[in-house]
């Protein structure tokens, strides 16, 4: 008797270990650009400290070809999540794609537009005829610099808008090659470090831009919402940690990612220009969510300026559901 009872005893404390093994999920997460880019800093962050184990998930990193590309692949189910800017979804889902953004990543623009200060633009519609570097023409960076000019009255016409790959973007603008980028914080400090001088130009005073989001196709919604859940709660948490302690993040997102081994000073210096140019919101509370009403402004100010062509319910872009 006593040897059964060890025996229930023993399958019993097993069977709580057995549950955690298989409630692990495989899941894949889409990058717009390559993973090691500080913009990804809370995500590298979310796998390093175990947040996203804790939600029972194990995320395998994969990079993709610019935002669009992303939610592209998202909507067709080749990843289970990805990235890109707040107002990708209605780029792409107006072309039948099946994805809606999840979770946004602060509540100001991840780009704005920095221009060499030798080159001497005072104002956005000094750009006509310079030469303009974006990632890619899949990259939603490029829209978002299309509504900048549109805003403007300019056209990509009136510019040379050059895609010369995230590798690029610091390069070409410290050797002078391009006159100007769609930067994000990372970019900046970059070039700025080498000696080159910049004026900025934050986009969202012309145009209501968005940060970076989570997009998730709606099947995925459907058949997996705790993947989806426990994933934007593993990086929201990440991304309060950015906030909190910038100093501490930057030392984990180091200790994570080999390519930046020495750099915890520079990614401190970057992080915190993340922190207050995108990541703070007014609530804090807000973190993560979407406002229906500012990507019906977006929405509509490329369709007036023919960016897209067709409309979609703006429901259909988003859902709040998983940012508790």
């Amino acid at each position: 008797m006593p040897v059964i009872r060890r025996t229930l005893l023993g399958t019993a404390l097993a069977l709580p270990a057995l549950h955690r093994a298989r409630a692990v999920e495989a899941m894949t997460y889409l990058f717009p650009a390559p993973s090691f880019l500080p913009a990804f800093m809370p995500h590298q962050l979310a796998q390093k400290r175990g947040y996203f184990t804790a939600e029972g998930l194990a995320v395998t990193f994969q990079t993709g070809r610019g935002g669009a590309d992303t939610a592209k692949q998202v909507g067709a189910n080749n990843a289970d999540l990805g990235g890109g800017v707040g107002e990708t979804t209605m780029i792409v889902r107006a072309n039948g794609v099946p994805v809606r953004a999840v979770a946004l990543l602060g509540a100001r623009p991840i780009f704005q537009v920095a221009a060499r200060k030798a080159v001497g633009v005072k104002s956005l519609a000094d750009l006509r005829g310079r030469k303009v570097g974006v990632i890619g023409y899949q990259d939603t960076g490029y829209y978002a610099l299309l509504g900048v000019l549109a805003a403007n009255g300019l056209t990509r016409s009136d510019l040379q808008v050059q895609a010369i790959g995230p590798a690029a973007m610091t390069q070409l603008m410290i050797s002078g090659t391009v006159d100007a980028i769609m930067t994000t914080p990372d970019w900046s400090d970059t070039i700025e470090q080498a000696g080159t001088a910049l004026d900025y130009f934050p986009i969202d005073a012309v145009f209501p831009a968005m940060a970076q989001a989570v997009f998730a196709s709606d099947e995925t919604i459907r058949r997996k919402p705790t993947m989806v859940r426990g994933f934007v709660k593993a990086l929201l948490r990440a991304v309060r940690d950015c906030i909190e302690d910038p100093a501490a993040g930057a030392r984990d997102y180091v200790a994570a990612v080999p390519q930046h081994a020495g750099k915890e000073a520079e990614m401190q210096r970057i992080l915190t220009r993340y922190v207050e140019d995108v990541y703070r919101t007014n609530p804090p509370a807000a973190l993560g969510r979407f406002d229906a009403e500012r990507l019906a402004k977006v929405q509509r100010f490329y369709l007036d300026n023919q960016i897209i062509q067709t409309a979609v319910p703006v429901t259909d872009l988003f859902t709040n559901d998983f940012v508790g």
